[in-house]
């Protein structure tokens, strides 16, 4: 395991070409490319680990992963993703595939599973549903076609100001045609099937929202994302920042933790450095935030330099819904319990809408999801660390305002209320897991709830939020989310000039990355 450097003081004595405040995966695959390109980059982390929610976490034997669950098309050598990751680790990310069957979906009359290639996921839906085979490949082609289409929708993100003006209309209408539209909508345009409707969208949580709030596009990109299968980091999620910072170092750049900025500071409209918490102040050429554009504007600008401007634009979007993971170690390994590594997704009705609005209405209700997934399961290189051990975790949605009574109270110091509170949750969530994996519950040796205030506290969420700016179809026509902000020298990267997801934000980096050197580096993962 890689061993991080804490921020010092004489860090402020360099000048760096470019500094990154954050460094989940776009931030530091914006940094990967700089530094690639001859940039002599900065990495401060306020974490006393890199990675983001690529990282993991220890509790005696166990290791669980924080954000990464699973991962699209990187099986394919020739993929855009893969090639990219190949890039920014210098061929030494490494990968384990999981097994055909993906993701299940679990109602109480009956499971659905998701299996790879696409041919098999087709068949298998229409064996399901044998009358709806014409809405089934209906919705297979528009996944197509609106993955298709969001390609030129992010190209222009990242052109220059002008350049992207005039190509705007042309490269985004066909985009918005997919994403002005909610996914209950175009799917209840194909299909009156609502147990139909219910599978399809039963990776709902891969993006934070039920079918009538989300995007259209937002569904299809990640409903296509898996088609070929699923796939796992080897040696665990932290191999993706280790691999990455390992080349970000061999090209002079730096990576501090516990590297808090507090200020980004503007000088005559132009950002020009970055003020830590202890008072030191680094320049840069460029400074790049990673810290997501809440955190971003709210915190880190102060007012004026057009701070207010920039205020009124988080009006028009919203946050994602805040959620709790129970995280379980178990004293077999995934091999003894006989445990796959297909991920489930558990839910108590096809109408996730109304499973979402019981439960936010009544926190007694049923849970609208569990997500349970298996990480030594899928990771083949467990054993070499962790043999004859194994974790899985268990997700459902929160509400902030539930935990608002313990938000002032510290991290391990909240008090005898709140740990009963975490118990009954837990021990309701491990319900739903004994139901499907019974073979488990001998084995369990640990278990440990993060919440909304753990996500706060340890990923700067402000109110815990699961993936940044809710995938809402308003929020594809907020033009300012993009890389170059309206402040010279000051650009955003990761989820939210994207969408969800490790290899969006991936993608965020190459796009902030070119903005900054003002030059098209999908070049460099092409044939």
């Amino acid at each position: 395991m890689k061993k991080w450097k804490s921020y010092k003081p004489g860090v402020a004595d360099n000048k760096f070409d470019a500094i990154v405040i954050g460094s989940g995966i776009g931030g530091l695959c914006a940094a990967a490319l700089l530094s690639l390109k001859g940039k002599r980059v900065l990495v401060l982390e306020k974490h006393f680990k890199i990675g983001g929610w690529t990282h993991t976490f220890h509790r005696d034997n166990y290791e669980w992963d924080v954000g990464i669950h699973y991962i699209g098309q990187v099986h394919n050598s020739r993929s855009p993703i893969r090639r990219l990751f190949d890039l920014i680790s210098g061929g030494k990310l490494q990968w384990s595939p999981m097994d055909k069957n993906y993701d299940r979906i679990i109602f109480p009359d009956k499971s659905y599973n998701f299996v790879a290639p696409r041919e098999q996921f087709i068949e298998d839906m229409i064996s399901y549903f044998p009358k709806e085979e014409s809405g089934i490949m209906t919705y297979m082609d528009l996944l197509d076609q609106a993955a298709r289409s969001a390609r030129s929708y992010f190209s222009n993100k990242a052109l220059p100001g002008i350049l992207s003006t005039i190509t705007y209309p042309f490269m985004t209408r066909k985009f918005f045609s997919y994403s002005d539209h909610t996914t209950l909508d175009v799917l209840s345009s194909l299909t009156d099937d609502q147990q139909l409707i219910g599978v399809l969208t039963g990776q709902w949580g891969d993006h934070g929202l039920p079918p009538a709030q989300s995007s259209f596009a937002m569904h299809a990109m990640v409903a296509r994302h898996y088609l070929d299968g699923g796939n796992y980091p080897t040696g665990s999620s932290r191999s993706i920042a280790e691999t990455i910072s390992d080349l970000i170092e061999s090209n002079g750049g730096l990576l501090m933790v516990n590297a808090g900025v507090e200020e980004i500071k503007i000088h005559n409209g132009t950002a020009v450095s970055v003020i830590m918490e202890n008072g030191d102040e680094i320049e840069a050429d460029t400074i790049i935030s990673n810290a997501g554009v809440v955190n971003t504007i709210d915190k880190l600008l102060k007012n004026g330099n057009g701070h207010s401007r920039l205020k009124d634009r988080l009006e028009k979007v919203e946050q994602t819904k805040s959620y709790v993971c129970l995280h379980i170690g178990l004293d077999k390994s995934a091999d003894e319990l006989g445990i796959s590594n297909t991920n489930l997704w558990i839910y108590p009705g096809y109408d996730h809408d109304k499973n979402v609005q019981d439960y936010t209405n009544n926190p007694e209700a049923d849970f609208p999801v569990v997500y349970v997934s298996f990480p030594s399961a899928k990771d083949q290189a467990w054993d070499e660390n962790h043999a004859g051990y194994a974790t899985m975790e268990a997700i459902t949605l929160s509400t902030w305002d539930w935990y608002t009574k313990w938000q002032d109270l510290s991290w391990k110091n909240r008090g005898q209320e709140y740990e009963d509170a975490k118990t009954k949750l837990s021990d309701r969530i491990l319900d739903i897991v004994f139901e499907q994996v019974p073979g488990i519950r001998h084995a369990m040796a640990y278990k440990e709830l993060s919440t909304p205030l753990t996500v706060r506290d340890l990923a700067n969420y402000q109110k815990g939020e699961m993936y940044g700016i809710s995938h809402t179809p308003d929020r594809f026509r907020q033009r300012w989310l993009r890389p170059k902000s309206d402040i010279k020298n000051l650009f955003y990267t990761g989820q939210d000039i994207t969408t969800v997801g490790v290899s969006s934000a991936l993608f965020s980096g190459l796009l902030t990355a070119s903005a900054v050197l003002k030059e098209n580096l999908t070049s460099l993962i092409k044939d």
